[in-house]
């Protein structure tokens, strides 16, 4: 396995150094023919996402578990009334504590990020009044004018194709 991990990594350095599969220094790790270097070298990239996606379930379970005892802590704050106090000491009242609810709030939407809970957005785009968007092809003096529609060359845009950037006058 060790001489399988040292080819693995000679032949990742080399791929990173921009060497061809079929070049002699990736043969001289020992591979059979350039297609076998090129499995070899998916099959490293297909383990390393597997390592990472289990380091990634890890994390997310610490962080989940951190989560837990927040949750736990502020929990009974966000859904039992504590009593309101006049400033005479006087209980006038009974309410949730809010900032303990917003708490509460901002870790189960952390939560739901963190474990990928949350629904996917969508996006319409529609036409004039909610109909459905025209699309037309564009003649070619309509794409010129809308291409020289922008701003001209000025101290803080490039210069214009065929302009010489250090031209004077």
């Amino acid at each position: 396995m060790d001489e399988v991990t040292v080819r693995r990594t000679k032949l990742l350095e080399l791929r990173r150094q921009g060497v061809r599969f079929d070049d002699e220094r990736i043969e001289a790790l020992g591979y059979s023919s350039p297609g076998a270097a090129r499995k070899d070298l998916i099959r490293a990239l297909e383990n390393h996402r597997d390592e990472e996606a289990a380091e990634a379930s890890a994390y997310r379970q610490q962080e989940n578990e951190r989560l837990d005892e927040l949750l736990a802590a502020a929990w009974p704050r966000a859904t039992q009334p504590s009593p309101v106090f006049d400033k005479e000491g006087n209980v006038v009242d009974h309410a949730l504590d809010m900032r303990a609810v917003d708490t509460v709030l901002r870790l189960m939407d952390r939560r739901a990020k963190l474990n990928g809970l949350d629904m996917p957005v969508k996006s319409e785009i529609t036409g004039a009044n909610g109909g459905p968007l025209q699309m037309s092809q564009a003649s070619d003096a309509e794409l010129e004018a809308i291409m020289n529609a922008g701003p001209g060359p000025g101290p803080d845009n490039e210069d214009t194709p065929g302009q010489d950037s250090d031209s004077s006058g």
